[in-house]
Order: structure tokens, then sequence, then C-alpha cells
């Protein structure tokens, strides 16, 4: 088990490292821009607690961390991720924009963060690739603060009915050769729906996210194609006063 978890990791990692210079240009051109109104729902979900400390995690060339700058400066953003040439790009798209943000190497199945160090985490269409989901929502319930906040948005399987046919035709026919012809890597493109179709449907990934100790919700964006999962860390209950009765008080002395 550990030796295939590896395995998908270090194909995962690879593959992202090869199409990092395209990739932004593909997101748009892929999703018709749609995918800047679900990332901006994840950011606001995320900023709803009023988190000091964010780590936006599979960060790729740095969208979600860019966005949460911009919304909330206020805010210590940090942004991870295991593929270095994503982080470069991510680091030069900051720089210009004149955002303090740090970007950092950063396995999901082994963060190298401490205990209850962020209020919140954000993952954008990363969650599906990692090796081990419940080994990955354990370590993100790790470091995340009691009362701290997990949004995940990612691609479920396609819906079912004429909308998720049509989706499905365009995810696994129209998609993988429109990327693979300007990324120069189509088996990356084929990964992708490939992936999609595996991946759990939202009511088992919100089963997955309680199973590891989220309070969950999740909505719902574009007849279906994309899912944004909401996972609270429930914050430690206040102490009740206790109230005693019929206790005895010696008298003074006198």
């Amino acid at each position: 088990m550990q030796d295939s978890t590896e395995g998908k990791a270090k194909v995962v990692q690879q593959m992202f490292s090869e199409i990092a210079p395209r990739y932004d240009f593909l997101n748009r051109v892929l999703s018709a821009g749609v995918d800047r109104v679900w990332r901006l729902a994840a950011v606001k979900a995320a900023l709803e607690i009023r988190p000091a400390r964010i780590l936006d995690l599979a960060t790729g060339t740095g969208d979600i961390a860019l966005l949460l700058k911009k919304v909330a400066p206020e805010v210590e953003v940090i942004g991870g991720d295991f593929a270095l040439p994503m982080l470069e790009l991510a680091r030069q798209k900051a720089q210009r924009a004149g955002l303090a943000i740090s970007f950092v190497e950063a396995d999901a199945l082994q963060l190298p963060f401490p205990d209850g160090h962020f209020d919140a985490v954000t993952i954008a269409f990363g969650f599906r690739n990692f090796a081990d989901y419940k080994k990955a929502l354990a370590e993100l319930y790790r470091v995340l603060a009691p009362g701290g906040r997990l949004c995940i948005l990612e691609f479920p399987p396609p819906p079912r009915g004429g909308l998720g046919a049509l989706y499905r035709f365009y995810f696994t026919r129209i998609l993988p050769l429109i990327g693979g012809l300007i990324s120069g890597n189509a088996s990356a493109y084929r990964y992708l729906p490939d992936s999609v179709e595996r991946f759990p449907d939202p009511p088992t990934l919100a089963t997955m996210m309680v199973l590891a100790g989220f309070n969950t919700r999740y909505q719902l964006f574009t007849g279906g194609i994309t899912a944004l999962h909401i996972g609270d860390k429930p914050a430690p209950a206040k102490p009740t006063p206790a109230v005693r009765t019929g206790e005895f008080y010696p008298d003074e002395p006198s």
C-alpha cells in the first residue's frame, strides 16, 4: 500500500510539473472562465470565520492564495504544493502583484507544519490528486486549530442526466484533445477526466470528512459540475460553571 501511494504521488508530481507553464491558460480556456466564480466561493467560505492564518494547499500556480490575499490583505497566507515548477510560477505571480505570500514545498500526506497552526485551509481542484484521502484529511485536521475551517473545491463525478452526459463528453473527448495540443502533454489531460470519474461523489466525501472529525456540509455549483465541501473542526466546549449546593462551611473562628 505504501509503495502504491508513493508511486501515485510521484506520477502526479511529475505530471503537474511538466504542464506548469501552460496551466493557468488552460484552466481559463477549458472552464470558459467559470472557475473564477467557483474559486471566489471557496475564498469567501474560508474568510467567513475571519482567520488570521490560511494554508492554500495544492496551490498550483497560486490562484486561490493570491485571491485570498487580495480580498483579505491582513490575513497571513501560505501556499503549499509538491510540484516545484508550479510553486516558482506562483512566487512570480505574487511578486508581480505586490502580494506578500509565502510558498513552500508541502506533501499533503505529511505536512511540514505543527498541530493547530492554521485557522483555515483551502484546496481547489487538488484534493482528488492526493494519494490517500483519509490520511490527507487526518493531516488537514491536525494542522487546523480548533474552530478552524477546511474548504475543498473539487470536481465530483459528472452528474446524471443530459447535462452530465454533455459534460462527460466534453471532459473525456474535447478537453484531452485541446489540453494535449496546447500543453504538449496529452496524458495529463487524459488523467484529469479519469481522476474525476474515480473521485468520491459529494455525499461520500462528506462522510469521509465527518469520520475525520469535521462538521461538514457541501454546495454544488453549475449543475453539479463542481462541489464545495466545508468542514469545521469543532472548538473545545466551554466548561459549564458548576453550581454547588448542600456544602458545609465551618464557622469562622471567633
